[in-house]
């Protein structure tokens, strides 16, 4: 009998693509993988850094694996694990915590699998986190994330990602295309590119600082592949946006118009304070301009409330600058003290229920602004690609700029792509649709 593995991932796409590929490291070595809440031998937990909430979650994870098997073997990996190993290390039940550099290499340390009093050990410095390690996730047959970068240069004051995961380096471009080609023959119809800082991919593409890439490369090179029906940018620094590769989605083959750029804050002063790397000026350019060529594009932005120092006037500018702007949601991210940052030993900490209100009237924003930009687009012809699970009763799928539509469940619709009308929003906020009859040829 082959032995069971079981993953649980928390945190962002790029650990979703970082646990698919460490999982096909386990397949390939004879383990079978059965899902978290069945009975395995080995359960890895790949943990996440960036909210309090993450490092609180990964305690009960680990006892949800005890409970399915109180003899397996755990092991926690990634960024907490990087940041914090000794902690990790000495929670009741874990065996192996494993960092940065060694997280892809998990098999070697896997040797008898026997319970440790005291869990096992091995994470680098950061400095040493200097090589790349391609990945792809494919959650559903719908869609696949595609790391394409790792780490970040950045020194973001409330930040800990470069110390959980080193410097900004990338994967080398026909890696990149050889994975997206690769997820196209698995017959999935949308890729979404991953990483830490993607708009800064072609650094450290050779192992050092030098490179030959950018991501408009990339950009333009991914837009070539056979057999890839829609590929679509997570997330990228607005800095980092330039106004060319605007220009190349707006009339590419496969790229969607939808873009999600971090804000943190509406205001220069607490944009300074997070040593962010542009001011609310250059926000409002790329919003404009992605706006004046792709005017059905949908726009998400993150946000932090409640950062030290953000003051009530700073909040009310934050609040009234996304208001104004011509954007389609919110990300809110409540500020959380993090070990090791600057921001952690700021002056003008913001009490948790002042962060609390601030972080409620944000979402009701958000909610505000999803329901203007679906109404916008009522009317409009678009194509769905659905997904693949049933909803009590309904399947759902995106249209291309991100409006989530929904229909009676139909298996046939799984992983296809329909031409439709958009016609109403639904009461739980969804969109309904016709579909467009394909008019026959003359």
């Amino acid at each position: 009998m082959n032995k069971k593995v079981a993953f649980y991932t928390l945190g962002c796409k790029l650990n979703f693509s970082e646990t698919s590929t460490i999982a096909r490291n386990f397949e390939s070595e004879g383990f079978d993988r059965v899902d978290f809440s069945e009975k395995a031998d080995i359960y890895v937990i790949n943990t996440c850094s960036v909210t309090e909430n993450a490092d609180k979650r990964f305690k009960t994870i680990v006892k949800q694996a005890q409970k399915a098997n109180a003899e397996a073997f755990v092991a926690a990996v990634g960024c907490y694990a990087q940041l914090k190993p000794e902690q990790l290390a000495e929670v009741n039940g874990v065996d192996l915590v494993l960092g940065a550099t060694e997280k892809f290499k998990i098999t070697d340390y896997l040797n008898d699998l026997s319970k440790n009093d005291l869990g096992e050990v091995h994470s680098c410095e950061i400095e040493d986190a200097d090589f790349y390690v391609g990945s792809y996730a494919i959650g559903d047959r719908t869609r696949a994330f595609l790391k394409v970068q790792d780490g970040c240069d950045y020194k973001c004051t409330y930040c800990t990602i470069p110390l959980a995961r080193g410097i900004s380096r990338s994967d080398a471009l026909q890696n990149v295309l050889a994975n997206a080609a690769e997820i196209a023959s698995k017959d999935i119809k949308e890729i979404v590119l991953t990483g830490v800082n993607i708009g800064d991919y072609g650094k450290g593409e050779f192992g050092n600082k030098k490179h030959e890439h950018t991501f408009l490369d990339l950009v333009k090179a991914l837009d070539q592949v056979e057999g890839i029906h829609r590929l679509r940018i997570s997330s990228i620094e607005p800095n980092l946006l330039k106004n060319e590769t605007i220009d190349f989605v707006s009339n590419s083959n496969s790229f969607v118009p939808h873009f999600h750029i971090p804000l943190q804050s509406g205001s220069d002063e607490v944009l300074k304070m997070m040593r962010r790397r542009y001011l609310t000026n250059l926000y409002v350019d790329r919003v404009s301009k992605i706006k004046e060529v792709m005017p059905d594009a949908c726009i998400g932005v993150d946000v932090i409330v409640g950062f030290p120092g953000e003051t009530e006037e700073y909040f009310l500018e934050t609040y009234h600058f996304l208001n104004a702007l011509d954007i389609s949601y919110l990300h809110v991210f409540t500020y959380s003290e993090r070990d090791n940052t600057v921001a952690a030993t700021m002056d003008g900490v913001v009490p948790k229920n002042i962060r609390s209100k601030r972080s409620k009237m944000l979402r009701g924003l958000s909610v505000k602004k999803r329901r203007a930009f679906y109404e916008s687009q009522i009317g409009t012809k678009r194509t769905v690609l659905f997904e693949g699970e049933n909803k009590s009763g309904y399947i759902h799928g995106f249209t291309e700029n991100y409006v989530k539509v929904k229909a009676p469940w139909n298996p046939d619709l799984v992983n296809t792509l329909e031409s439709v009308e958009l016609t109403k929003i639904d009461e739980d906020g969804l969109v309904r649709f016709e579909v467009v009859k394909e008019s026959a040829e003359v």
